[in-house]
């Protein structure tokens, strides 16, 4: 028979990975916990990035589930600068860059919304609009493991279909007295455009680890401080119009030069007390107090066929224009800018007591509250305002590229100087305001969203050694959980105090550059000050849209989980098999409330109140069971089903008419360019499901090395999709309201109504293909080098439907690559690593700072890391310091988003630049 037998080195490196597990009691199976301590254990400290490899690998190789592992190099360092850059170069995971950082996450091709997330193994809150965790909002110091769950098991409670992330934190009575502080310097490759901001950033923490009162009293306690810059360059199209000769044109476009801040400030803590054998109680607690400033500035153009400019196109491409030029048009010099202040605090109290040497019970309780608001400004500027006659208009040639537009000078007439500040004025150049405060008076918008939400709960469970059969241990339980999520959607229509004229900028900085359009630039100013010192008279949006109360909302949920599971271990001739079965039953009661909104005859928004919701139970079957089929070599399979509860946003019940009071769009009778439009939510929204099975090759070849092969089928019983349903408005139209500057009647009645609905079906497969390889095998001259790399392969589509098109899966990429090249040696570190994904469908923000898909092109992106531990010099002086010095995005990588069906028509483009870092870290 084999069995599981591995040297020292992995014993002790597993012993205290589980240590560092226990505190989630769901990451590794008892039997397994039984068979280490039963080994001689020697003390061994592994640090370092191949210390962090081998702990990685040791967990990953002694669970039954199919997992992914990253272990801190140290306390308080991950090898990546956030905790999404080090998960999204896990096989099977990719990351999101947003807004030039890496965010959002998938796996397995599934976005953070369809992943169950939990910090302890408690369901974790984000700070989103949605269930999805931002993952580069949490710090790194307070991370000791992160364990990705491919395949579930009955005691996870936070689940999804596209897997679980546990955040684990460090657990202070298994580990040794440390104090540790860490200093980092930050700066952008590029300069800050704006000349209100900086490309200079900092980072902070101190991390305190240490036992009392004989050891049985331990505490962990991290503080951490960062202030991170971004710059970026911009160019956003509004869409691409159909010409007269059923061509495609660039439809209009706004561009900027974006300056951003990121401030986060963090307080983690964990206290243990163990008074004897029997007794266990861990105290956890979080807090962040996140914030982002960030301005925006450009120009806001209107292009041919949707701006009604006077345009001549030069050479068409395949159905596309890619060159011409055009003129009169008003240019709206934008200076935007967003402020972001969230806030998250979460407490876990666990209880563990040994009824006797085989049988505990543990009760956990948890709360977590997160707030955010948003304030998200637009100004308007330009050469007067909208009616005068006699402002000067743009006139510019245009040029389409693989990063959007590149306009130059016009062939015969004269631009516009818009750093000029005797000619820009404090004005909207176009009328594109409601009615009630009138077409020309709007001179800014402000969206100012405000999120709440909780989730607290409680779980009781039992757990226990048996011997019977197959079966060497049970865990039965039973959680409790409560979920609020509450929405207040309001903005304002902002005025000048110089209405009906117009007026000079007061409070002008400098200028922007826009050279990366062929612009040279755009005047800058503080519109946030303006804003805040009520310099603009405002007028509440949700008066006259819509899509305010529309989309004002709150959604609760109570849900009650049963569950138990069953280890399993046996000898199969001279095979080893160790598993688990368990099973999950959940009952969910979810309710809403919000508004249904249309408009009356003076163009206000008339609501009314609505209430829906719905109950439902699913009983969800897990399988996972391990062969050691030689030594140290496992072929892994699993069976399960896997939930993911609907996007709170789509079980709003609200549902709204909005009438669009635009021109171009009120005299189109294309009903897709047409006025009208509407949304509805759907509180009865059952779970998105799926039946997965997973097949896994895993060889162990060594501590810090191995190979596997994975594959994976899962087979969506109920997913959501959005549909688009041609709608006749005709109940809601008003006709001495609705129409445009002229009076003229809308073209076309009829307009899309967006909603969402379940009972899609379809398929996500997939290949994983990993290794860890440390160089020193193939030659002894070679040790300290490493490589690590895995490659990805995923299918899935979504059934299509008579009324649907043949769907997509929100962030799953085709292909996907990473790879981490290393040296350790001597006190030296030296690390290369980067990481490329195909294009996904995802979201951005777009109107009222809603979310709309877009599809992106995909990256690949290169960082580099150079560190040297002092403790290796033998200055004892010096012992114990490190200094790290990093580089991020080192390629400048490109993000951008296009039409689907056509790569050439670029919706976005976005460039960062690169990011460096030099740090010290001193440890006592």
């Amino acid at each position: 028979m084999l069995k599981f037998n591995p040297s020292k080195v992995t014993i002790a490196i597993i012993s205290s990975g589980l240590m560092a597990l226990s505190s989630s009691a769901y990451a590794v199976e008892e039997t397994n916990k039984e068979k280490v301590s039963e080994q001689e254990i020697e003390v061994i400290t592994v640090t370092g990035i191949r210390g962090s490899l081998q702990r990685a690998q040791a967990i990953k190789m002694s669970t039954n589930s199919i997992v992914e592992v990253i272990s801190a190099e140290d306390i308080g360092k991950l090898p990546d600068t956030s905790v999404a850059e080090s998960l999204s170069r896990l096989p099977g995971v990719t990351g999101e860059r947003r807004n030039g950082r890496t965010s959002g996450l998938s796996v397995r091709g599934f976005n953070e919304n369809y992943i169950g997330t939990s910090l302890n193994g408690r369901e974790l809150l984000g700070m989103g609009d949605n269930r999805g965790v931002e993952f580069d909002l949490y710090p790194t110091e307070i991370v000791s493991n992160i364990v990705v769950y491919k395949t579930p098991e009955a005691g996870l409670i936070s689940q999804g279909i596209g897997g679980t992330i546990d955040l684990q934190t460090i657990s202070p009575l298994y580990s040794d007295p440390t104090m540790t502080f860490n200093a980092n310097l930050e700066k952008n490759e590029k300069d800050a455009a704006n000349p209100d901001y900086d490309n200079d950033g900092h980072r902070l923490s101190f991390n305190f680890v240490d036992k009392f009162a004989d050891d049985t009293l331990g505490l962990a306690l991290v503080l951490s401080t960062q202030e991170t810059p971004r710059q970026e360059e911009n160019f956003r199209a509004w869409g691409y119009a159909d010409t007269p000769q059923g061509d495609k044109i660039l439809g209009g476009h706004d561009s900027f030069s974006r300056s951003a801040l990121m401030e986060r400030d963090s307080i983690a803590a964990v206290i243990e007390y163990a008074p004897n054998d029997k007794l266990k109680i861990q105290l956890d607690a979080l807090y962040i107090d996140f914030k982002e400033h960030d301005v925006r500035r450009g120009l806001e153009e209107g292009g041919p066929v949707w701006g009604g400019v006077n345009y001549t196109a030069t050479n068409t491409e395949d159905g596309l224009v890619t060159s011409g030029y055009w003129d009169d048009f008003h240019s709206v010099v934008r200076n935007d800018a967003r402020t972001q202040e969230s806030t998250l605090t979460t407490f876990g109290l666990n209880v563990e007591y040994a009824l006797n040497e085989n049988w505990t019970v543990e009760t956990d309780l948890s709360i977590g509250d997160v707030e955010k608001s948003i304030i998200d400004l637009e100004s308007y500027s330009g050469t007067g305002r909208a009616g005068v006659d006699g402002r000067p208009s743009a006139a510019r040639s245009w040029e389409m590229t693989s990063t959007g537009v590149m306009f130059s000078d016009h062939p015969t007439l004269a631009g516009v100087d818009y750093t000029d500040e005797s000619l820009i004025r404090l004005a909207g150049p176009q009328s594109w305001g409601a009615p009630v405060i009138g077409g020309d008076a709007q001179d800014g918008f402000v969206n100012r969203p405000e999120f709440e939400e909780s989730l607290d709960s409680i779980r009781f469970q039992v757990k226990g050694v048996v011997d019977y059969s197959l079966v060497r241990g049970v865990e039965l339980g039973v959680i409790y959980s409560e979920r609020e999520k509450n929405k207040i959607n309001e903005g304002d229509y902002l005025t000048s105090p110089e209405y009906p004229s117009d007026g000079p900028i007061p409070n002008v900085l400098g200028v922007t550059d826009l050279s990366f359009v062929g612009i040279n630039g755009v005047l800058a100013y503080d519109s946030i000050d303006l804003y805040n010192s009520d310099y603009y008279k405002a007028t509440e949006a949700s008066l006259v849209q819509t899509d305010r109360l529309g989309d004002t909302y709150k959604v609760e949920e109570e849900t009650l989980t049963l569950y138990a599971k069953l280890n399993l271990e046996a000898e199969l001739g001279d095979v080893y098999m160790t598993g688990n079965f368990g099973l999950q039953y959940v009952d969910v009661d979810q309710w809403a409330s919000g508004f249904s909104t249309v408009e009356n005859t003076e163009a206000y928004v008339v609501a009314t109140s609505v209430t829906d919701g719905a109950s439902y139970s699913d009983i969800l079957p897990t399988l996972n069971l391990s062969f050691e089929i030689a030594e140290n070599q496992f072929i892994r399979t699993a069976m399960a089903k896997v939930i993911s509860r609907p996007r709170m946003d789509d079980m709003r019940p609200n549902a709204r008419a909005t009438f669009a009071y635009n021109d171009n769009q009120i005299q189109s009778s294309d009903p897709e360019n047409g006025p009208w439009s509407g949304s509805a939510g759907n509180t009865q929204l059952k779970p998105y499901e799926a039946n997965q099975f997973d097949l896994s090759y895993e060889n162990y070849f060594s501590d810090d090395g191995y190979f596997a092969a994975t594959f994976f089928y899962k087979d969506l019983k109920n997913w959501h999709r959005g549909n688009r349903e041609l709608t006749d408005f005709s109940d809601v139209y008003i006709a001495d309201l609705h129409k445009d500057s002229s009076g003229d009647a809308p073209k076309t009645l009829t307009g899309y109504v967006d909603t969402n609905t379940d009972g899609f079906e379809g398929f996500v497969r997939g290949y994983e293909l990993q290794a860890s390889m440390p160089f020193r095998l193939v030659h002894e001259s070679l040790d300290g080098f490493g490589l690590v790399v895995s490659a990805t392969f995923l299918d899935g589509k979504l059934d299509a439907t008579e009324t649907t098109d043949e769907g997509r899966i929100p962030g799953l990429s085709e292909e996907s690559y990473s790879l981490t090249a290393y040296y350790e040696r001597n006190g030296f570190e030296i690390r290369i690593a980067g990481t490329k994904r195909d294009n996904f469908l995802t979201e951005t923000r777009g109107g009222s700072l809603s979310l709309v898909e877009t599809d992106d092109l995909g990256a690949e992106i290169w960082d580099a890391q150079i560190s040297y531990d002092f403790a290796e010099s033998g200055i004892k002086s010096l012992k114990g310091l490190r200094v790290t010095l990093q580089a991020q995005n080192i390629t400048d990588e490109d993000t951008i988003q296009a039409e689907a069906l056509d790569a050439r028509q670029i919706k976005s483009y976005q460039s960062f630049g690169a990011n460096y870092s030099l740090g010290i870290n001193y440890k006592f």
